[in-house]
């Protein structure tokens, strides 16, 4: 892999799945990235289940001679992985490579590219712009114990909704509450014609799975396809590389 020695090399760093849909997504992402930006050294490393590790590729990328690494989260909220386990997994893996200089990069969400995203796999599931005003939509996140990242979605459906969608609610597929059947039967329940489920999500695996389940078991008219490598998705990516980049000095992980 070349790397460009005066830019640091890009690394997205995702959750890992059972599910090889997950590993191949994050792939397709990265080269996404990649051929937005020639010249960019851009690596993929994940935090469970997949290979390779982070502490894998950035011993790799020292070896290779690589000085300056920016460390992107492939995540949409700021919830434990962001908090906590990513920033400790750096700290373990820089503390044995003195001369590498590592910087975190800002998680993904929230973003008008992401919304835009979400848009994109909504007209590509068949959501028809003049409908706008008939379809209530479900924003379906992973869901997370953390209340901040609950939060999140909770005000980029209110956000949302004021594009002349006639609703956009948001539900969960583990850890809180509405589940996705429940937040399509309530929206039936106060009579909207047409409800779409959009995954709020990147890659496909179990809590994707349990969306599409929900979505169909509640009859819901439309369900749109994870982010996955969305042209809106690679750009945001970069957006956050490059605010990172901007950053004057590296900064501390661990508070």
């Amino acid at each position: 892999m070349h790397h460009h020695r005066n830019r640091p090399t890009l690394l997205v760093i995702a959750h890992g799945s059972r599910d090889p849909r997950h590993a191949a997504t994050v792939h397709a992402l990265s080269r996404q990235v990649a051929r937005l930006r020639p010249g960019l050294g851009v690596a993929s490393a994940f935090l469970d289940f997949n290979t390779p590790s982070v502490p894998q590729v950035l011993e790799r990328l020292a070896a290779d001679g690589v000085r300056e690494v920016i460390a992107l989260p492939l995540l949409l909220t700021r919830a434990f992985h962001a908090k906590a386990d990513i920033p400790a997994v750096l700290d373990q893996a820089t503390a044995r490579l003195p001369r590498l200089s590592l910087r975190l990069a800002d998680v993904l969400g929230p973003s008008p590219l992401l919304t835009a995203a979400l848009e994109r796999r909504l007209a590509e599931a068949g959501a028809d712009p003049a409908d706008r005003a008939n379809t209530a939509v479900v924003l379906a996140s992973a869901g997370s114990s953390d209340p901040e990242a609950i939060a999140v979605i909770a005000e980029i459906a209110r956000e949302w909704r004021h594009t002349g969608w006639c609703a956009v609610r948001p539900a969960f597929a583990s850890a809180a509450l509405p589940r996705t059947e429940d937040a399509v039967r309530a929206l039936r329940a106060e009579g909207v014609r047409r409800v779409a489920v959009a995954p709020y999500v990147i890659a496909p695996g179990r809590l994707p799975d349990r969306i599409a389940a929900g979505a169909r078991a509640a009859g819901a008219d439309l369900l749109a396809g994870v982010l996955g490598p969305a042209p809106e998705l690679a750009e945001l990516l970069l957006n956050r590389y490059e605010q990172a980049s901007a950053r004057t000095r590296p900064v501390a992980l661990s508070a």
